[in-house]
């Protein structure tokens, strides 16, 4: 029977603590004991942790052998900031996956009462990949960066493969784009542009910032299903 996995909040070499909702989830609602057994995610490594304490505020382990783990996907998702609803199912998905880091991008299209709302909708974006970390039974939590403007989150994307879902983009797959790539590459960023895509002058910044431009094909998809398709075929080329 497979065990259920937490990730801890706090941790130190031999022992991690679960506080807040994960604690009073064990401690009310599983009704845990000392000496049961579960998986820990402690500082990106996954133990086998045995309860050495329980309240309803905080839940102490002792951590034992550590365990064989995947690692997060090499990915950094650029994600234009779109409806909240649907950005949101887009990042649970991308965690799913196993994207490393996700950077929400306030793009010239996105409207401007999401952009003015986006700052405090960080917390629960990083709530949403905590769960679907566990869900998904992931030993990292992907990084939610604070929203940020393009020019801003183009500074920092550093990694060697950079790539640009465009709708303007015609004959470069992101597969083949991906075939053709230098072999020991490892890094990749991923942009996903909002809702009536990126306008010309951010086109053009993407190209200052050396971003390749690639198509998923003729079809029109919308930002959620576009970053998720992307990101799977990524995943496979990585595989």
């Amino acid at each position: 029977m497979t065990r259920r996995r937490w990730i801890a909040d706090t941790w130190t070499a031999t022992t991690a603590t679960l506080s807040g909702e994960q604690a009073e989830h064990l401690a009310r609602v599983l009704r845990a004991a000392p000496g049961q057994v579960y998986d820990i995610v402690a500082g990106g490594f996954l133990h086998r942790g045995e309860i050495l304490s329980v309240q309803p505020s905080e839940v102490v382990f002792a951590l034992h052998e550590e365990l064989e783990s995947d690692a997060a996907l090499p990915l950094h998702l650029l994600l234009a900031v779109f409806k909240f609803d649907h950005m949101e199912w887009a990042i649970e998905k991308a965690t799913e996956l196993g994207v490393a880091q996700i950077t929400p991008v306030l793009a010239r299209r996105t409207e401007k009462h999401l952009a003015q709302a986006s700052s405090k909708r960080a917390e629960r974006w990083r709530r949403i990949v905590l769960e679907a970390s566990k869900q998904s039974r992931r030993t990292t939590i992907p990084e939610i960066s604070e929203p940020a403007a393009l020019k801003s989150a183009l500074d920092d994307a550093d990694e060697p493969m950079r790539i640009l879902l465009s709708e303007t983009e015609q004959s470069t797959s992101i597969a083949s784009a991906l075939a053709g790539a230098p072999g020991g590459q490892s890094g990749y960023a991923l942009a996903i542009g909002p809702e009536g895509g990126w306008t010309p002058e951010e086109m053009n910044l993407f190209t200052q910032h050396g971003w390749l431009s690639v198509t998923l094909g003729p079809r029109i998809l919308r930002a959620e299903t576009a970053a998720i398709a992307a990101i799977a075929i990524l995943s496979s080329h990585l595989a």
